[in-house]
């Protein structure tokens, strides 16, 4: 059989088999939920509100995001939008500068974490965004993100 007839051949059965080609896409009923299989809500707080426990988290940014990686179960995911944190004249301006290098690796884990990312962006939550994150009791996992001015 030449080279030609076994593309035709091949290309034929991929056209008379389309389910054994294309896998389940993130669009389909429920792929998002199977993924994440946690209970995922979002609210708005304002940066004094919660200014101690994010600079904790911050501080912590290392060892959350060696956490990301290991975690393949979450029990819930709090997503707290958090007003003014970004801004000039934050009180947590200062931290954020000065943990830079670990808020951007606490993000890439949370990129090559299929639980964390589809939890963001189920919520429509940019990754830029994220400043910190936080574990606590029966697998709940809070992250903070700055809400920006825009929504």
């Amino acid at each position: 059989m030449t080279v030609r007839a076994q593309s035709a051949l091949i290309l034929a059965v991929l056209f008379l088999v389309p389910g054994a080609v294309s896998g389940q896409g993130l669009d389909a009923e429920g792929a998002r939920e199977a993924i994440i299989d946690a209970p995922v809500v979002t609210e708005d707080k304002p940066v004094a509100e919660e200014n101690e426990r994010i600079a904790a988290a911050i501080g912590s940014a290392a060892e959350n995001a060696e956490k990301i990686r290991k975690l393949f179960n979450i029990g819930k995911v709090d997503i707290v939008l958090v007003e003014g944190l970004a801004e000039q004249g934050s009180p947590l301006a200062g931290a954020i500068e000065s943990h830079a290098a670990t808020i951007e690796a606490l993000r890439k884990e949370i990129e090559g974490s299929a639980i964390f990312y589809h939890a963001l962006d189920s919520q429509q939550v940019l990754l830029r965004d994220v400043v910190a994150v936080e574990f606590g009791n029966e697998d709940a996992v809070t992250i903070f993100v700055a809400k920006r001015a825009d929504g």
